[in-house]
């Protein structure tokens, strides 16, 4: 893309008259402004981005809420141009919380006027019928959750948002999600996931088989598909324990290169009380044992393939190992662990 001094005018201006409008309260002045910032983004070049996504979040609270969510996706596209997640975050976060709060009214109106399959969170899925139900605020909370989801997701996957982010805000926003999800059968998996990863997370693996123990420490891993190709690179490519390691390219798509390639699965992981860990959560379906997570790496009970790669492709992971268990250490620990039920 060559981008021209005129274009990135354009572009600049159109921010400043949305700014204005807003402001001003004109709704049709900023939603003409809106246009010309969508039709231009594509010009503006990093630098821009990196002072209009603040700006845009400062003003974020003022902006009524049915456009508001189209600028919190906008301020998300800046960030990744380069924009300062640490200083968009707190608007974008403050604004999700709402919008969750609305979805669950619209999730209470719902069952309270009978119930019934929900529309899926798209203007176009919500007939007029639905929307006598319900309201027009409600209505609007729940259609604009997806574009809230865009935008917090772009935040967290910065690590500078993720270590910043207060464990009162983000169990605050788990536990409404949680609600919506279970009233509305919408799984919001994107949104779910990103607020559950774990940053400079301790992880203790107990390789069954041979009796050893692998102190590590895990940081933006999306799901534990991803976990589990990482772990066999460290483990088995690392050679501490057998088996057929993951490629290079296999465990450079898991921690930052683009894309996804096929891999097997190389372990099953069971917790210490004998549970399944499916490949499809998080890691933190491993539970915590006197202050560390603990996983068991059983052989696998069949060949399992997957693509391998990042749940994220905008957020970086990475396992590294800390250090090697000693043989009593690794034995004491195998020694309070069940069989794999």
């Amino acid at each position: 893309m060559i981008f021209t001094g005129k274009g990135k005018a354009r572009f600049l201006d159109a921010v400043a008259g949305f700014e204005t409008a807003v402001r001003q309260g004109d709704g049709e002045r900023s939603q003409q402004a809106m246009e010309e910032i969508k039709r231009n983004f594509e010009h503006a070049r990093d630098d821009d981005l990196a002072q209009v996504g603040p700006r845009l979040a400062a003003l974020l609270p003022t902006v009524p809420p049915g456009p508001r969510a189209l600028v919190a996706v906008l301020i998300g596209a800046c960030v990744e141009r380069g924009a300062d997640a640490g200083a968009c975050a707190p608007h974008i976060f403050e604004g999700l919380a709402e919008v969750l709060g609305v979805a669950q009214e619209f999730s209470a109106r719902w069952a309270a006027t009978g119930g019934g399959e929900f529309p899926d969170p798209d203007p176009a899925a919500l007939t007029e019928a639905a929307l006598e139900r319900v309201g027009q605020d409600a209505a609007v909370g729940w259609i604009t959750l997806q574009q809230w989801e865009m935008a917090s997701v772009a935040m967290l996957n910065r690590p500078v948002v993720r270590t910043t982010l207060r464990a009162e805000t983000r169990l605050g926003l788990l536990r409404a999600l949680h609600e919506i999800r279970e009233a509305s059968g919408h799984d919001f998996k994107c949104l779910h996931h990103a607020l559950l990863v774990l940053d400079d997370e301790p992880l203790l693996a107990l390789h069954r088989p041979t009796g050893t123990g692998y102190l590590l420490r895990m940081t933006g891993i999306g799901d534990t598909f991803q976990l589990h190709t990482l772990l066999a690179d460290v483990l088995i490519g690392g050679g501490h324990v057998p088996g057929e390691a993951p490629s290079a390219q296999e465990a450079a798509v898991c921690r930052d290169a683009p894309g996804q390639v096929p891999t097997t699965g190389s372990f099953n992981l069971v917790t210490p009380d004998g549970e399944w860990v499916w490949n499809e959560g998080t890691p933190t379906d491993i539970p915590v044992v006197e202050g560390v997570r603990v996983v068991v790496l059983d052989p696998p009970p069949y060949k399992r393939g997957w693509p391998a790669g990042r749940f994220f492709p905008g957020m970086a992971g990475d396992l590294v190992l800390e250090r090697v268990l000693g043989a009593d250490e690794a034995q004491e620990w195998l020694g309070r662990c069940a069989p794999p039920k």
